[in-house]
């Protein structure tokens, strides 16, 4: 099993930034793609970005909405993620998730097989 922790939402005002981080821990030697997703209330989870953090060179992809706001980084010393958020507008307000897989770098919420809890993350004056 691979258990994942996410950590560092909270309250920012418009403009603001933050950063979430994921540790993992468990088999992690099972997973090689860690992803972060979000769902604000009343809508679906979508997708935020994913890396390649087992080989792969490092390699992230983003969703449009984030592109050049957010940065998907990787320690794997310390078994960790982070997503840096920058220039937060209102609609980035979500529970913020973690997840992992193995396999290639993808989108799709169904082919990650573990999850953690989630962090809030509130954007408002």
């Amino acid at each position: 099993q691979v258990q994942l922790v996410e950590s560092g939402g909270g309250l920012v005002q418009p403009g603001g930034s933050l950063r979430l981080s994921c540790a993992v821990s468990g088999r992690t030697v099972s997973t090689n793609i860690m992803g972060w997703f979000r769902q604000a209330p009343g809508k679906e989870r979508e997708f935020v970005a994913a890396i390649s953090w087992r080989g792969g060179g490092g390699g992230t992809s983003y969703a449009d909405s984030v592109k050049g706001r957010f940065t998907m980084s990787r320690n794997n010393a310390k078994n960790t993620v982070y997503l840096q958020m920058n220039s937060l507008k209102p609609e980035d307000t979500a529970v913020y998730y973690c997840a992992a897989r193995q396999g290639v770098v993808t989108a799709r919420l169904s082919e990650y097989d573990y999850w953690g809890q989630g962090t809030q993350v509130t954007v408002s004056s």
